[in-house]
């Protein structure tokens, strides 16, 4: 694997602090600012709609611009927004600086995804993939406790302040590492896939019915997760009988469990991707499933926790990869969407959750809902590979997402096999 995959993990790493972070900082902020908690949690509610917004927009508006160039940029403006939160004089600067780095979060990993897959072999793509995210599930185990640590002891600035830090390391090394001409297309390398023209390939590739299941398994399948994790603090503490305080340790070993199904998905993916997520999400609902019980025991509630980061993130790398291969000729704003496509997910599960709480249900009902949720990404899943089965047959005319016409061969019955242009 290169080296630039170390400067993409380093950014990763930096956006999984701060997008994470701030649940931890809630009292802080509200003590500084005399704001309540439902303001104060707006730091990280604004923070996921910058990305759904960024993601999408920053993808488009970067069209023209060399993927180098943009991951550049995007490091620039989250770098920026974290310095505008660590000196912000008033809440409302606070929250300002929160949206500005959030803007930077899905046009990062979507773009990102593209260079570290075109980095590498196309037998390699979904574990460079992983490398990369590798450094958003550490920031879970490592930044995430470390962060909210110096913002309790010491001051929520300097929490800020360090991450603005790695986004400054994050940059210099995309500078130094990253090639020039990495990510590129082919038709963008010799100048034909500008402006305009890159545009309507961009939203020509959304069409695709693969690339738009594999954005609907990502709203179903991870977010299914997060109907647990929403709610997990008060899982533990009146159903496994946790003290408060071991919350945080809980979490990190979801986290251990995030870093380990990364890892795991990635290196699996690029030998077996949909037998993969068969697996990994019928594990999920199960795992989740299961949770409603095992939550009432301290020691099984902790294995279970860990098992469902570890199948959660698993999916994680086959997904993202196979919005590359259907995307393969426009892959950035699909690969961008499908990362706001995560928060979506997210924010789903925690609304549905909530509504399972306040209809009076017990507290580990909303995994059920979880659960539910990754059954309906894996029955898409099955839907996915039947629609793959009936992909028109070698000489036959069909028509790419840049709207061209070409005659497929053999390998393009299988796109998690095809190879990327300008894959090395």
């Amino acid at each position: 694997m290169p080296i630039a995959l170390l400067a993409l993990a380093v950014g990763a790493f930096g956006i999984g602090t701060t997008e994470f972070v701030v649940t931890g900082l809630l009292p802080e902020f509200e003590a500084e600012f005399d704001v309540s908690t439902p303001l104060a949690g707006f730091t990280a509610t604004g923070y996921a709609l910058g990305v759904m917004v960024g993601a999408p927009v920053m993808a488009i508006a970067g069209a023209k611009v060399a993927p180098r160039r943009m991951l550049m940029l995007m490091m620039v403006l989250f770098t920026v927004g974290n310095a505008v939160s660590a000196v912000a004089p008033s809440f409302g600067v606070l929250l300002a600086g929160r949206v500005i780095a959030s803007l930077a979060h899905g046009a990062f990993f979507g773009i990102g995804s593209v260079v570290a897959a075109r980095l590498v072999a196309p037998e390699k793509r979904a574990g460079a993939i992983a490398l990369m995210f590798t450094g958003l599930t550490v920031a879970n185990v490592v930044g995430v406790p470390l962060g909210t640590l110096l913002g309790q002891q010491v001051s929520w600035r300097l929490t800020f302040a360090a991450v603005a830090v790695i986004g400054l390391v994050a940059l210099l090394g995309v500078t130094t590492l990253v090639p020039r001409d990495a990510g590129r297309t082919d038709a963008a390398a010799s100048g034909r896939a500008g402006g305009a023209a890159g545009l309507r390939g961009e939203l020509a590739a959304l069409r695709h019915p693969q690339v738009l299941l594999a954005m609907a398994m990502t709203v179903l399948g991870f977010g299914g997760v997060f109907a647990a994790i929403t709610y997990i603090a008060e899982m533990m503490t009146e159903g496994a009988g946790y003290a408060e305080s071991s919350v945080t340790w809980l979490l990190i070993l979801f986290g251990v469990g995030l870093v380990v199904g990364n890892l795991v998905g990635g290196r699996l993916a690029d030998r077996a991707l949909m037998p993969l997520l068969y697996v990994t999400l019928a594990g999920l609902a199960a795992l989740l499933a299961l949770f409603t019980v095992t939550a009432e025991n301290k020691v099984a509630a902790a294995v279970t926790l860990m098992l469902i980061g570890a199948f959660g993130f698993a999916t994680v790398p086959p997904l993202q990869k196979r919005i590359l291969d259907n995307a393969a000729h426009a892959p950035t704003l699909a690969s961008a969407l499908n990362i706001g496509a995560f928060n979506l997910g997210n924010a789903l599960a925690a609304w549905l959750g909530g509504l399972v709480l306040a209809a009076g249900a017990g507290v580990t009902m909303p995994n059920l809902v979880g659960a539910g949720m990754a059954l309906a990404a894996l029955a898409l899943a099955f839907v996915a590979a039947g629609l793959e089965r009936r992909t028109p047959v070698a000489g036959s005319r069909i028509v790419n997402a840049s709207g061209q016409e070409r005659i497929p061969d053999a390998a393009a019955r299988r796109p998690e096999s095809a190879p990327l242009p300008g894959s090395a």
